[in-house]
């Protein structure tokens, strides 16, 4: 069991959910910022690979986001990290030569390590991520947008690791339903 209050974050697309609670209460607060890996890399990352301009526009829109965000990521004492953003950088931390859902599932990765997996898909070439052997060739132009967004999150807690959960907040929707 992890120690709460517990963060789950969850990139998709178009926005990232930020719920802050624990098992025994559940969610305290939740949000969703209007920014995600799709949309972020479209409003600000054209260049291949991004230039500094443009990650400094992307990561001054997260942080903007951040601070108008009701859910503090300070507060939490583990984060969770699920969807196919966190799920890919997850791979890359690990250094999978296939994406392997059970080397992924539960892992705990370093924060350092995150921010590292971050700056290399940002600065490599999206020719250069679709020959990652992980890399879903649906994701490989908007991995970079979507790590970043992980990346200033994470710089916002005082944590020093990052769960991953291949189970996501649809699964967990499903488990309240059903219980």
């Amino acid at each position: 069991m992890h120690p709460g209050p517990l963060l789950v974050v969850d990139i998709g697309g178009g926005s990232t959910e930020l719920i802050l609670g624990d098992v025994a209460t559940g969610a305290r607060r939740t949000f969703s910022m209007d920014i995600g890996s799709v949309r972020l890399h479209e409003r600000h990352l054209s260049d291949d690979p991004p230039t500094e301009g443009q990650l400094a526009a992307a990561v001054g829109d997260i942080e903007a986001a951040l601070d108008a965000c009701p859910v503090d990521p300070a507060e939490a004492a583990t984060v969770i990290g699920v969807a196919g953003t966190i799920l890919t950088v997850a791979a890359g931390v690990l250094d999978l030569d296939r994406y392997d859902r059970d080397a992924i599932d539960q892992s705990v990765l370093g924060r350092d390590a995150v921010h590292r997996q971050t700056e290399e898909f940002l600065a490599l070439t999206v020719e250069q991520r679709l020959a990652l052997p992980y890399m879903h060739p649906g994701r490989a132009d908007v991995i970079g947008a979507g790590a970043l967004v992980l990346d200033r999150v994470l710089r916002r807690t005082h944590v020093s690791t990052l769960v991953v959960s291949e189970a996501d907040i649809l699964d967990g929707i499903a488990w309240s339903l059903a219980g």
